[in-house]
């Protein structure tokens, strides 16, 4: 029976991790020249497109090494972006070890000391690599200084290699073997395995990613998932090649999949415990919590009559999304729609994206938001995070909202404009720490609302692409809160509204008001477009009406016959202003969400 290794490749963004699991898949022999694709494990075409893993996948590649010892290695690849760390921790919880990839020119950065982190809190052995040696703006030494000041690891073990080109894989094959424990394999004891991710198929319901720490499972075993005590008849196992490979059970220390007729992928959620109903595991495994949205969003159809397809389109897309939320909405500018919650703001991209890719749904998203607090003079507390249900100002005693500690890394000569953009976004507690001679690693306190909007874009911006940037949830701090309301021709269009802090509320009702003059078009009355805080207007623009030459045919005369038909003109457009409606194209919406320049 050969040995078996569990491991996971952890990098920050666009250092290769696709590239590397792409050729450990072709050296292993799993695939031909003729069937090979780059990025085989990603199935998305928004994954390809944008070079990022949103859905971990797992993959058992056989090996021999040279004294012709035989070893399954089970890769178990992980979503590459801050959103998603929660999955990437329960996959690094079903490892024994990871591969730590650091790009050869750009060094270690922050998701590359996030990553690390985590590896080290679940007790992993980390390797090293070293990969794209071949580009001509490589710097070994100055990698392997990092590495070993920075990640505090020895940069004497770490390994050489070009996944591009095909260089030192050998080599990560062998370490892997050497430097990775096995796994412990007590087949005895009650079964007790880890989900670590699922997705839906629709012949065969959700298919259950898992790693088995103990016991064993096979096919017409009766298994409980012990966060709700659900049972079901286990259907088929197997383990993962490119294709579903069944087998007659799973074993202690394997990692493989489960089917067993469950409906949805949101039955089945991540980082919980599967066992045996007959006998159960004495406590579930450690680390299961319920993964709670922290962006909120509503989604309308373009169309009011396509609200029936987009009801269908999201039930659809919750099969295979079990972390999005949504609940039914409505607003007077928008008609009928959906109030989504998201893990993060790729997470809200990626959901966009797909829903017009895969279901052909065009909507009209609001400005997203985050969830605040409030307590109020009777003493309760109320969480929102729809700015249609913010509090009467009136009981408010304290405004809360949730906070972030982002950690930046970014070349010296940057410090100067990103210290700035983040004392623009209110950041607090900043501190400085010089990683190595030329890179500086910024700490900010940073509240969350300003950081979901375009932050990241901005960042990069600032630094010409070399900033990096990771971030952890803190907790709810007190701050001065307002409700923003847009009133266009006098009437509040809800679905514009938001919660800003009060010093920033001015600068964001220009910047609304100002892409809404451009928006919308002009009409035969002069249409006032205000940003309001409760009863104070607080910016104001105006769209001049179109405006008929009433004078043209008076050639001379007294200058009182002009007047007499401008006054004419003027009462008759002040009638027209009391009776008519002003008509909001959805391109104003959109102009309003899209990010800051």
């Amino acid at each position: 029976m050969p040995e078996i290794r569990n491991f996971s490749i952890i990098a920050h963004i666009d250092h290769g991790k696709s590239t590397l699991a792409d050729r450990l898949i072709q050296m292993s022999d799993l695939v031909g020249k003729r069937n090979f694709r780059n990025q085989i494990l990603d199935n998305m075409d928004i994954e390809r497109e944008r070079g990022i893993t949103i859905k971990s996948q797992a993959i058992t590649l056989p090996y021999t090494n040279a004294e012709g010892k035989n070893f399954e290695f089970n890769l178990i690849d992980t979503p590459g972006h801050v959103d998603f760390s929660y999955e990437v921790s329960r996959a690094l919880a079903s490892c024994e070890g990871v591969l730590l990839l650091v790009d050869a020119s750009q060094g270690v950065e922050a998701q590359t000391i996030a990553n690390l982190f985590l590896a080290m809190e679940h007790d992993l052995e980390i390797i090293p690599v070293i990969n794209k040696i071949d580009l001509p703006s490589a710097d070994i030494d100055r990698v392997k200084n990092e590495i070993e000041e920075e990640l505090g690891l020895d940069p004497d073990g770490a390994l050489l290699c070009s996944a591009k080109e095909g260089t030192g894989i050998i080599e990560i094959f062998d370490a892997i073997a050497t430097f990775i424990p096995p796994p412990s394999m007590d087949i005895d004891a009650p079964l007790s395995a880890l989900i670590f991710d699922a997705h839906y198929d629709p012949f065969r319901g959700s298919i259950i990613s898992c790693r088995v720490f103990a016991g064993q499972v096979r096919a017409g075993d009766t298994i409980r998932l012990m966060s709700n005590n659900t049972t079901y008849k286990v259907e088929e196992v197997g383990i993962f090649r490119l294709e579903r490979e069944p087998r007659q059970a799973l074993y202690a220390g394997e990692v493989g999949y489960i089917i067993a007729g469950i409906k949805t992928v949101s039955d089945t959620r991540v980082g919980d415990t599967i066992t045996l109903d007959k006998r159960p595991a004495p406590k579930p495994l450690p680390g299961f919590t319920e993964v709670k949205p922290v962006v909120f969003s509503s989604v309308y159809p373009v169309s009011s009559e396509d609200f029936t397809s987009l009801s269908d389109a999201l039930a659809k897309y919750k099969l295979n999304d079990a972390s999005l939320i949504f609940q039914k909405d409505s607003s007077a500018a928008l008609g009928m729609g959906f109030r989504c919650g998201f893990l993060g703001l790729l997470h809200l991209e990626v959901f966009q994206e797909r829903l017009e890719r895969e279901f052909d749904q065009y909507i009209v998203m609001t400005v997203p938001s985050v969830e605040y607090r409030f307590l109020l003079s009777n003493g309760e507390t109320v969480t929102i995070d729809n700015p249609l249900y913010y509090p009467d100002p009136a009981t408010i005693v304290k405004a809360m909202e949730p906070y972030i500690r982002a950690s930046i890394l970014i070349p010296e000569r940057y410090v100067g404009q990103v210290m700035e953009l983040c004392m623009e976004r209110r950041g607090v507690n900043s501190k400085l720490n010089y990683t190595s001679r030329q890179r500086v690693e910024l700490q900010f306190d940073l509240p969350l609302a300003e950081v979901i909007f375009d932050f990241y874009d901005r960042l990069k911006s600032v630094t010409q692409g070399y900033g990096s940037f990771d971030y952890d949830i803190l907790d709810y701090r007190e701050n001065d809160l307002v409700k923003l309301d847009i009133l266009v021709n006098e009437e509040k269009v809800d679905a514009l509204c938001q919660i800003v802090h009060r010093d920033r509320a001015r600068i964001r009702a220009l910047a609304v008001c100002e892409r809404l003059k451009n928006e919308i078009p002009r009409h035969m009355f002069k249409i006032p477009i205000q940003g309001a805080i409760g009863g104070n207007i607080i910016a104001r623009t105006t769209i001049p009406p179109f405006r008929k030459d009433v004078t043209a045919k008076c050639y001379g005369g007294d200058i009182s016959r002009k007047r007499k038909l401008l006054e004419k003109q003027k009462r008759g457009k002040k009638r027209m202003k009391m009776i008519g409606s002003v008509n909001i194209p959805q391109s104003a919406f959109v102009a309003v969400f899209k990010t800051d320049t």
